[in-house]
């Protein structure tokens, strides 16, 4: 019995070093991922190829990285509103065109689309920290251009780019004037558990059960479930009911911490909308729901506020 639970013992602290192991020597190559298998680096193509109309921008964050990002307008005389664009944690800005031509089309809005240090032309490498910075960097540009309505910037996150996005309308309540938040997880904390269900006993958020033992390991936590209840802009939640990489419940979570503290928060969820295609599946629904919020929350009017009347959005 004795030597049957020492080895149960010396299983269980195997499973934690090679856990903490893992974590501390991969976990960025788990949590970014620039290039795709079978891809290079560099982008595939340019907004030329889907015909739009765009500018090259190279910015440089507090720390002295340089970034590429393409802003995108829909027409040249366009003031707005302006999408500053977060993408999810694998590939590169060009893989997202399509969903940002349809923007454009749908949403008749500008659209910045900043490269994340260590993806596509961006230099450095991606962390948490560094990502923050480059985010920063980005939104300061937008307020410094003329040639936009730096009132209407809204700030649209997926996934990854969600975490991003609250982060950086959290710290930026006078620039930001909404967020949109798609399939974003509550923290790299729980997903690490959802994707290495072994370790689910020793990694997550302090509110679950286990010891937690390797949360202090973690470089890049991205925890929005902890600073979403302090955003004060308004906050849409676009959640795809079939997504296979984060579960639906971390949306229902973030939307429930916002919402206790928020009055501006709406949920709306897509029953066939996946990870990646949320904004196709959905249809016109998706784009109405985006274009409903960014109108109401966004752009300034020279109406009376009683003229608006109620909106699908609204009675969600």
């Amino acid at each position: 019995m004795v030597s049957y639970v020492s080895a149960l013992l010396y299983g269980v602290g195997g499973i934690v070093v090679a856990g903490m192991a893992l974590l501390v020597a991969f976990q960025e190559r788990l949590v970014y991922v620039p290039v795709l298998p079978g891809l290079s680096k560099s982008y595939p193509f340019t907004p030329d190829r889907l015909r739009l109309l765009y500018e090259d921008v190279w910015l440089r964050s507090s720390d002295g990285v340089r970034l590429h990002a393409w802003f995108i307008k829909l027409l040249p005389q366009c003031r707005g509103p302006t999408i500053l664009f977060f993408q999810e944690n694998a590939g590169n800005i060009a893989h997202r065109l399509e969903m940002i031509r349809i923007m454009l089309q749908r949403l008749r809005c500008n659209v910045f689309m900043l490269s994340y240090r260590g993806y596509g032309e961006s230099d450095g490498s991606p962390s948490q920290h560094g990502i923050t910075k480059d985010a920063q960097a980005a939104l300061d540009h937008l307020m410094q251009r003329t040639d936009i309505d730096t009132s209407q910037i809204v700030v649209f996150g997926r996934s990854l780019g969600g975490a991003v996005g609250a982060s950086l309308a959290l710290n930026n309540p006078e620039k930001v004037a909404a967020l949109i938040l798609e399939n974003t997880f509550t923290s790299i904390l729980d997903m690490a558990g959802v994707l290495l269900p072994f370790l689910r006993w020793f990694i997550g958020r302090s509110d679950s059960k286990g010891p937690k033992i390797l949360n202090c390991v973690v470089r890049s936590p991205w925890s929005t479930v902890d600073i979403i209840g302090r955003v004060r802009q308004p906050i849409l939640f676009l959640s795809g009911l079939q997504d296979e990489m984060v579960p639906p419940s971390h949306m229902k979570m973030l939307y429930a911490k916002a919402a206790a503290h928020n009055k501006q928060c709406f949920f709306v969820e897509f029953p066939t909308g996946m990870h990646m295609d949320t904004w196709l599946s959905g249809g016109d629904n998706y784009w109405r729901t985006v274009q409903q919020f960014i109108e109401k929350h966004a752009i300034k009017k020279n109406v009376d506020e009683s003229a608006l009347g109620n909106t699908d959005l609204d009675s969600r």
